[in-house]
């Protein structure tokens, strides 16, 4: 019986060992670590799942003491494994199916274990990646320590000094080299600090870049250059090109500003000869038109980034050729000389001036808000320049004229704004003119542009056509002539007047073909209607200024009517009164040639104008058209009446036929009837039409 409970009692005992061992295995599987249960003789090692997992094949083979010495070896410490696991956390490397790994290990007694010979329970943690940092972290910092000593031996060897600003600081870190490039004391410099050191010439240029980088509206990683006068450690300015990108490499986003500063001044100091040719103009000293456009360009840029605003003025010598042709040129010369520095005088701190060319300059001069600023300067000048002309004897009084333009204001770039300004200047009518860029103005003056370059495709096209409106006769209310009228028919059918074109036509060289077009169309259609043996009748051609004051206008009107075979006494020439009145002798000698050949001669728009009624009699004309100004008060006021009766009275004591233009109603009709007008034109009648239309209507008129 006693020994049969002895037994009872140590299987109990087993059962509840290998329980508890369940327990712990289980235990240990449910962490997520590296779990070792083991003693120091290694007659106990329990190693759970995870770890297996990463233990090669060949240590799972192996015998649980080797398998323990391959886990904690302890050859290199005098303490036994389990004093030394013990004593705190320890890292090990484990040759394992994931390869080398790291691994660190902190160690405890198991509870409850001390009278079974010290059983001791490690927890391992994969620090393989953690350790592979800090091995390349401290590999890094030596090459990165190597590289600071060959990157600050390059730039003391290439005497490159480097600004460096990071988180939008007030301050620049600045290399060794460029402290002594500069004399300042200290590896920082405040960035206002660093702007006074600029040239005030390249200042603003360097205020936008900053602005511009610190908004982070520069292209990243593009590289660009300025080229900048700063003041040296000697206190004498230096060339220097500023070479820098933008960044948004730095901490939350922000940009890191900065670049590298080279001395360039023995480079500068060679290019300044060559610079001078293609910048510098000869006779005055000043820019030129180039180093105009150059740094106009970059103020304009300035101007946007610091949203500052400039005046661009350009100036025009009135007459300058005179003084040249009565002073010579060297006094020419001297004068210009003088301009430029007057010039030069007024602008300003910020500003620029150049010669363009000729005796035309351009000054740029800061906007502070006073629109009068360009009104006030330009007095200045006129007034300094007159005195320039009294000084040297002249002997005419110097003036200047003047057109200006804003920017960036009055365009999307430099030369937009400085081409808007001379457009202003060539709006000025007269000499010590000053005129504003007006959108308005120049708008119109562009549609005037791009009418007459309409209008002289549609004169290649064909597409202007002679409308024809008839004269009757106030007796036989019968058609006697009629006025060729020029019409732009456009292929889609739109009518454009002749309003809107003529005075167009009349600024270019096109009112010549149109004229010609006129009297070519008018004398080859009046006598393709006789030729249909229609009625004859009179055709009326306005005669324009061109063809009247330029050209041997008796040879033209012959030839023409050669061409066409028209008899000259079909054929009526309508001359306006002011026409006639820019050269009345001439004019009137013009006028009898006409008349020797057998033409008619009509005087448009008589009374409207000059002393028309004291030249009738030198006029050869044969009809006096009345105009329509009076034609529509007629009824309705008394002196407009008396007028037209006057006309008409004298023109019956010429033995002149009277016309009266614009009739539209039936008591118009009565009283010119009554008054002895000879013949009428009007909408009461016939409106113009074109020859189709007008053959029908003379084929009407014989029934």
């Amino acid at each position: 019986m006693l020994i049969s409970a002895k037994i009872n009692i140590q299987k109990k005992k087993i059962q509840e060992t290998e329980d508890s061992k369940n327990r712990i295995v289980k235990l240990m599987n449910i962490i997520n670590s590296y779990v070792v249960i083991w003693n120091e003789d290694a007659s106990i090692l329990l190693i759970n799942d995870k770890f297996r997992s990463v233990l090669s094949e060949d240590v799972l083979r192996l015998e649980r003491s080797e398998i323990l010495d391959i886990l904690f070896p302890g050859g290199f410490v005098s303490k036994s494994k389990a004093e030394m696991m013990l004593s705190g956390s320890k890292e090990y490397s484990l040759d394992s199916r994931l390869g080398n790994i790291y691994i660190n290990w902190t160690s405890s007694l198991l509870i409850g274990s001390d009278d079974e010979g010290g059983i001791i329970v490690s927890i391992g943690f994969d620090v393989t990646e953690n350790k592979m940092i800090r091995q390349q972290l401290n590999l890094t910092n030596n090459l990165l320590a190597t590289s600071e000593k060959h990157y600050s031996l390059a730039m003391n060897l290439s005497e490159i000094g480097i600004i460096l600003n990071e988180h939008c600081a007030e301050t620049f870190h600045i290399s060794e080299e460029l402290q002594k490039m500069l004399g300042i004391v200290g590896d920082t410099i405040r960035i206002d600090d660093f702007i006074g050191l600029i040239h005030k010439d390249e200042r603003m240029l360097f205020e936008s870049y900053l602005k511009a980088a610190r908004a982070n509206s520069i292209r990243v990683d593009h590289t660009n250059s300025m080229d900048l006068r700063i003041r040296s450690y000697d206190g004498r300015y230096r060339w220097y090109t500023f070479r820098y990108k933008n960044s948004q490499k730095g901490q939350y986003g922000m940009p890191v500003i900065g670049g590298a500063i080279i001395d360039i001044s023995k480079d500068k100091e060679k290019d300044i000869l060559i610079e001078r040719m293609a910048y510098i103009d000869e006779i005055t000293g000043i820019y030129n038109r180039n180093k105009l456009v150059i740094s106009g360009a970059e103020m304009y840029e300035c101007c946007k980034i610091l949203e500052l605003s400039y005046w661009v003025i350009v100036f025009d010598i009135d007459n300058f050729h005179i003084i040249n042709d009565t002073c010579g040129y060297g006094n020419g010369n001297k004068m210009l000389k003088e301009f430029s520095d007057i010039l030069y005088k007024k602008k300003g701190k910020n500003g620029f001036a150049a010669r363009i060319g000729g005796d035309n300059f351009a000054l740029i001069v800061q906007d502070y808000g006073d629109s009068n600023l360009p009104l006030t300067i330009t007095q200045e000048i006129q007034e300094e320049i007159a005195n320039i002309g009294k000084n040297h004897d002249f002997k005419q009084n110097i003036s200047c004229s003047a057109g200006y333009s804003r920017m960036p204001a009055d365009g999307e770039d430099f030369l937009t704004v400085f081409e808007r300004a001379e457009f202003a200047l060539s709006t000025g009518e007269k000499k010590r003119s000053l005129v504003m860029f007006d959108s308005r103005v120049h708008d119109s003056i562009l549609t005037a542009a791009a009418l007459e370059r309409s209008l002289a495709d549609a004169i290649e096209a064909g597409e202007l056509v002679l409308y024809y409106q008839p004269k009757i006769s106030i007796k036989t209310k019968k058609i006697m002539g009629v006025e060729a009228l020029i019409r732009w028919i456009k292929p889609d059918g739109t009518v454009v007047s002749p309003e809107y074109f003529v005075p167009v036509a009349e600024n270019s060289h096109l009112i010549t073909k149109i004229g010609e077009y006129v009297m070519d169309e008018a004398c080859r259609q009046n006598k393709l209607w006789q030729n249909m043996g229609l009625p004859p009748i009179v055709m009326s051609i306005n005669l324009t200024s061109e063809d009247f004051y330029q050209k041997d206008v008796k040879q033209f009107i012959s030839e023409k009517l050669m061409e066409t075979g028209l008899s000259p006494e079909w054929l009526e020439i309508e001359l306006t009164e002011s026409l006639a009145m820019k050269d009345i002798d001439f004019a009137v000698q013009q006028m009898q040639e006409l008349r020797d050949i057998g033409l008619k001669l009509a005087m448009d728009d008589f009374g409207t104008g000059y002393s028309s009624l004291s030249y009738i009699q030198k006029m050869p004309i044969t009809l006096l058209k009345l105009d329509k100004s009076f034609i529509t008060l007629i009824e309705d006021d008394n002196v407009a009446r008396e007028i037209v009766s006057a006309i008409i009275k004298i023109a019956k004591s010429k033995r002149i036929n009277t016309i009266a233009e614009g009739v539209e109603t039936e008591g118009q009709l009565a009283i010119l009837e009554e008054l002895g007008c000879d013949f009428i034109q009007g909408f009461l009648f016939e409106r113009p039409m074109n020859a189709d239309a007008l053959t029908e209507y003379l084929r009407r008129s014989m029934e």
